[in-house]
């Protein structure tokens, strides 16, 4: 894990996969640890669920600390944009084909 953050309705990890583990068994570990560890830490919230999708994309090196700082910076990044319109202007920039439908499943 290089770094971890985010908003109250998203979470962002910037990580460095192994060949060996493919991205949907990572997100399968990472979801199903964190689930378990919310309910046992904060049993309040016992309808916490993460959405059945996820958003993945790479990052190259010379991008890297950029990718970082706008990790650390959620708070005041999502203050001027909401998480939605931004992932959808992210998918429409890079014209990523995307239905509206299953986007916040």
């Amino acid at each position: 894990m290089i770094a971890v953050g985010g908003m109250p309705d998203h979470v962002h990890l910037l990580a460095r996969l192994n060949q060996k583990h493919s991205l949907a068994d990572v997100m399968r570990i990472v979801k199903a640890n964190s689930s378990k560890w919310v309910h046992e830490a904060f049993p309040q919230l016992g309808g916490f669920a993460w959405q059945s999708g996820y958003g993945a994309f790479t990052v190259g090196l010379s991008t890297l600390e950029s990718v970082k700082g706008y990790i650390a910076r959620q708070e005041e990044h999502h203050a001027k944009e909401s998480f939605q319109d931004e992932f959808r202007s992210f998918l429409i920039r890079h014209e990523i084909e995307f239905d509206e439908r299953y986007l916040w499943d």
